[in-house]
């Protein structure tokens, strides 16, 4: 059993940044994703994918930002399970709650926030009629492990930022690397674009377009693709993995059965105070929320994450009285024991 102060589900940039508000109150987080990283869409759909409406950054990655959120709440020590969605929750006698996963892990906590973006991810499959019965053994929605490509002939399909950069990174890991998009125009970032284009002159990487998957061959696992290309007759092309990488959808998935009020596919809470949803001690922040004038932008999110901290300080402490101080003037004060303040003035008489 994994206890914590507030049990965080999504670990996007709504979900990172609650922890370093929780920091600051002396709460200790655990964060839970179906995602294998932390970032949510930042990380995993369109990490190269510039911001621009991220305060004091006029323009950052996403990944960058991932990765600038990861830093800051280091020092409060979060503790993570990723690639396990969650699934149930229990209200205890105690007023805590057990959340279990997927995969059987139970996490406790008398908080529950759910950060949970748009909801849980799962891969958009293209229409072929055998495509899951190749599922892990060789058909793969998304990477989580580079080196299974190791030496393989892997065809990857689609046409965006994820297709792109997978292609371009797995060019020096397997043996051939063959990416096949409907259309001749890709829709990601200019340089991953080029980059293939070079690869491709280079003879270092296959493109074949306009042209679309539709069937897999093979018996125990995948041995190759049928390949429908435009003016061209049907052809097979050998592989061992096949990659159709076409986004992820979002869902509620199994919160929606947890007993909380929804609204169009997401979650009400009170913005009046604190983002708390009809179940008391249970929280919803980010775009996985609804409420009367509600803004699905992650600085929302940010916002939002600090007044639930606020909330969640007083159910788990409801006899203290928590004194807000300025970082500027109290410094941070991380669970490692590093400190971070201000410098000093320096106090010296003038003659």
């Amino acid at each position: 059993m994994i206890q914590t102060d507030i049990l965080i589900i999504g670990a996007g940039p709504t979900g990172l940044f609650t922890v370093f508000e929780a920091g600051l109150l002396k709460l200790r987080c655990h964060l839970i994703d179906a995602l294998p990283q932390p970032g949510g869409q930042c990380s995993e759909i369109y990490p190269k994918k510039p911001i621009y409406d991220i305060p004091a950054y006029p323009e950052i990655l996403a990944g960058d930002l991932t990765d600038k959120l990861m830093e800051q709440i280091k020092q409060f020590e979060p503790g993570f399970t990723l690639g396990e969605r969650a699934d149930t929750i229990e209200k205890q006698d105690d007023g805590t709650f057990i959340v279990t996963t997927n995969k059987g892990t139970k996490h406790q906590a008398p908080v529950v926030a759910i950060a949970g973006g748009l909801g849980s991810f799962e891969p958009r499959k293209p229409p072929i009629p055998n495509i899951s019965n190749f599922e892990d053994k060789g058909v793969e929605y998304m990477i989580k492990e580079p080196e299974l490509y190791r030496d393989k002939d892997v065809v990857i399909a689609g046409g965006g930022d994820s297709a792109l950069d997978w292609s371009i990174f797995l060019t020096d890991v397997a043996r051939s690397v063959t990416l096949i998009h409907r259309r001749n125009e890709f829709r990601g970032a200019l340089d991953s674009v080029d980059k293939v284009q070079e690869l491709k002159d280079e003879g270092k990487l296959m493109l074949i377009t306009p042209a679309e998957v539709k069937g897999i061959i093979g018996d125990d696992k995948v041995e190759g693709v049928l390949v429908e290309q435009k003016d061209k007759e049907p052809f097979t092309l050998p592989c061992e993995h096949f990659i159709p990488l076409f986004g992820l959808s979002p869902k509620l998935g199994p919160i929606a059965n947890w007993g909380l009020e929804i609204e169009k596919n997401a979650i009400k809470v009170n913005n009046a105070l604190d983002y708390q949803t009809n179940v008391e001690g249970i929280y919803a922040i980010g775009d996985v929320n609804t409420y009367p004038g509600k803004l699905k932008l992650i600085l929302c999110g940010f916002h939002e994450a600090t007044l639930m901290c606020q909330s969640a300080f007083q159910r788990i402490y409801p006899d203290k009285k928590y004194v807000m101080k300025y970082t500027t003037v109290g410094g941070v004060d991380g669970f490692d024991g590093t400190r971070k303040e201000a410098p000093k003035a320096v106090v010296k008489a003038i003659n």
